[in-house]
């Protein structure tokens, strides 16, 4: 009677399909450039005509709307902290890499986003804080040796920079959101300069602190 055991094979846990991963991403990218484009009231419907699918392959990813916003808003602090990871390779000039992050930043447009966190679902999920956390750290780090190089000035803070990249990449009141565009990295130079060392004048107040940009 043989005495050896046959092994088991081992189960593997199924992966998405490459067809199934890239409606994923396409989703994602047309539900991006909607919400940027319309504002956050933008149909499901609207969004998988953009992505090219069907309604049901929107739903089977994104059980509602409060799911796939909450991607979008992931996705974009994702790409703005991977062009940080770039910014931090970078082994030249430390403001030039600084000045580099923040117009990549702008082109992720977070600032159209940013009131959604606020209004259209819980900003506490776990997948939001782990992208927000993950983007704070490299800011930091970024901000950090720019400050150690005596090239940026040592009164602002990590809040200071996200709220202007924020607010001069937000269309003004009135005109449309694409063709504002044009003047943002124009903008984002002015107020760039304005951050070198040494300091031309004095900043009322204390550098904004990203606790303090989380409880605004």
């Amino acid at each position: 009677m043989p005495t050896a055991t046959t092994p088991v094979a081992s189960r593997k846990v199924p992966r998405p399909r490459a067809d199934a991963l890239r409606n994923r991403e396409r989703i994602v990218a047309a539900a991006r450039e909607m919400l940027v484009e319309d504002g956050p009231h933008v149909s499901l419907d609207e969004i998988a005509r953009r992505a090219g699918v069907g309604n049901a392959t929107v739903y089977r990813n994104f059980p509602d709307r409060e799911a796939l916003v909450r991607e979008v808003v992931c996705s974009v602090m994702d790409r703005t902290a991977e062009a940080a990871e770039v910014a931090l390779a970078e082994t030249g000039d430390a403001f030039a890499a600084l000045e580099r992050f923040v117009h990549a930043s702008a082109d992720e447009r977070i600032s159209a986003l940013c009131p959604m966190i606020a209004s259209t679902f819980d900003r506490h999920h776990p997948d939001l804080e782990a992208s927000r956390e993950r983007l704070e750290r490299l800011v930091e780090e970024v901000m950090g040796r720019a400050k150690a190089a005596g090239q940026l000035r040592p009164d602002v803070g990590v809040g200071d920079v996200m709220i202007a990249v924020a607010q001069l990449s937000r269309p003004p009141a009135g005109t449309d959101c694409l063709r504002s565009d044009r003047f943002v990295h124009r903008h984002l130079q002015l107020f760039l300069d304005g951050l070198r060392a040494p300091a031309r004048s004095a900043l009322p107040g204390t550098a904004v602190t990203i606790e303090e940009l989380r409880q605004a």
